[in-house]
């Protein structure tokens, strides 16, 4: 099984939002026996809350279901995840710090590194504070960066399909 747990602040908007998009990506694509998606906050504020009820909102009028309980990362798990994917840099720099070994850290990736039309080090901005626009947005960039991602995946599992 290939591992990818999604990371923001809280757990409540950005981390299961790409949880949501990625897992239906995942199901599309016929890996969903062979990949599991999470999502976790690098804080424990909203640990046990379901997702911001935009994040519902938006998730829902885009036809992608959630079933969502918010929940803070341990280092301890790093060992049995594939990839950690920070929803910004300042999640990046904490999950790499958060890491219990080298390696451990060289599996945290920012997910609009996937997105080829993004710049380089580009967040999904934080839609917390701001309206329903915000978390609409925040859909958009975490779509954008899903096919690259999934390819990503694709080729860890099958890298003999993948040489160019």
């Amino acid at each position: 099984m290939y591992r990818v747990c999604f990371v923001c602040t809280g757990n409540i908007c950005r981390s299961p939002m790409a949880e949501s998009v990625f897992r239906a990506r995942v199901t599309e694509a016929g890996l969903d026996g062979l990949v599991e998606v999470d999502s976790a906050g690098t804080d424990g504020w909203h640990e046990g809350d379901a997702a911001d009820p935009r994040t519902v909102t938006v998730l829902e009028a885009a036809g992608y279901g959630q079933n969502h309980r918010a929940r803070q990362i341990r280092p301890s798990w790093f060992a049995a995840l594939d990839l950690v994917i920070a929803l910004d840099e300042g999640h990046l720099r904490t999950l790499r710090a958060l890491a219990p070994t080298a390696e451990d850290a060289a599996k945290v990736r920012l997910l609009r590194s996937y997105d080829p039309a993004a710049p380089a080090e580009a967040d999904v901005p934080d839609p917390y504070y701001g309206s329903l626009d915000g978390f609409e947005e925040c859909l958009r960039l975490v779509e954008a960066a899903c096919p690259g991602l999934l390819e990503a995946v694709e080729e860890a599992l099958n890298p003999k399909e993948h040489v160019a």
